[in-house]
């Protein structure tokens, strides 16, 4: 129930003006949030790849309303691009980016947000990365599904994201996997209404685990991304029964969070990614994570009620 209410939270303009006011909620912002330049971005991402950690970037926004607003997303991502390469931090797929497809104009049309992707992975390709396409609420994933589908015509390592709380996902994954694909699969983060997704934890986690064997059984890349030790260890078992490689796969957490099982995990040899966000619109992206692991609420509520 907590976690419903916290989500639900996450689309409410009061509590926004609120706590993006409140100066202790930076503390607690810098806990899961790179910063807001790609300046930033690429700082985190350097220290990261320096611990033998791979990551995915994510320039926080997302349902742009205008054209202007989704060309300045594309503009940033292109920009971060060339920053990372001109380090050396995108070889070989290293470092990518993860792009959510309202925030370069899905919701203003199909073509606009295509030809913005294809902007963003046109400089991906040239950097040496590549780029997934994020996940978001339900009435957007067959949208986002579609467009990525059309777009590997062009761009054959495009990933997407598929969110195990979704009822449609295991049958997602069963058509994903035989076509050799990218996929992130995650336990999923925003309010879904029963009819479409699954609430209680038991039955996501059951969900989880059955769209994680259907993409370790297939042709394709999957990138399991989880912080949940009982998942990972059927990951792992799953990786010998189908004679899967270390370099076939790959485990995903989100940055600050369990960073010394990320480390761990690298230290076997595992792929071990890390999705860092940075911008200034973390609004949305911490009340989500705060609905992940409410134990931090506490915390928070009680750096908002010492403000002076």
């Amino acid at each position: 129930m907590l976690r419903r209410v916290l989500l639900a939270a996450s689309g409410s303009s009061r509590l926004r003006r609120l706590i993006m006011s409140a100066p202790q909620t930076r503390a607690i912002v810098d806990s899961y949030v790179a910063g807001e330049t790609a300046d930033d971005a690429v700082r985190v991402t350097r220290t990261l790849r320096a611990s033998g950690l791979l990551v995915t970037l994510d320039y926080l926004g997302e349902d742009t309303t205008d054209e202007a607003q989704a060309a300045a997303v594309t503009s940033e991502y292109v920009e971060l691009l060339g920053k990372l390469s001109a380090e050396g931090l995108t070889q070989r797929g290293a470092t990518e980016v993860s792009v959510k497809p309202t925030a370069v104009g899905l919701t203003l049309g199909g073509s606009l947000a295509r030809q913005n992707i294809v902007h963003i992975a046109t400089a991906a390709r040239e950097a040496g990365t590549t780029v997934t396409l994020d996940a978001e609420h339900y009435e957007v994933v067959e949208p986002t599904l579609r467009l990525a589908a059309s777009l590997r015509e062009e761009f054959g390592d495009l990933g997407c994201v598929i969110q195990a709380c979704l009822r449609r996902s295991e049958a997602d994954c069963r058509s994903l996997a035989g076509h050799g694909t990218r996929v992130r699969l995650c336990k999923g983060a925003y309010s879904e209404p029963d009819s479409v997704a699954y609430v209680a934890r038991r039955d996501v986690d059951l969900s989880y685990a059955r769209c994680l064997k259907v993409l370790m059984n297939g042709s394709g890349y999957p990138m399991l991304a989880t912080h949940d030790p009982r998942l990972i260890e059927i990951a792992g078992a799953a990786a010998i029964l189908t004679g899967r490689g270390p370099d076939s796969f790959e485990y995903q957490m989100l940055y600050g969070i369990r960073p010394a099982e990320q480390r761990r995990l690298a230290g076997t040899g595992a792929r071990m990614r890390v999705y860092v966000p940075y911008g200034g619109d973390w609004y949305a992206y911490l009340v989500r994570r705060l609905a992940e692991r409410p134990g931090n609420l506490a915390l928070f509520l009680r750096s908002l009620g010492s403000r002076s």
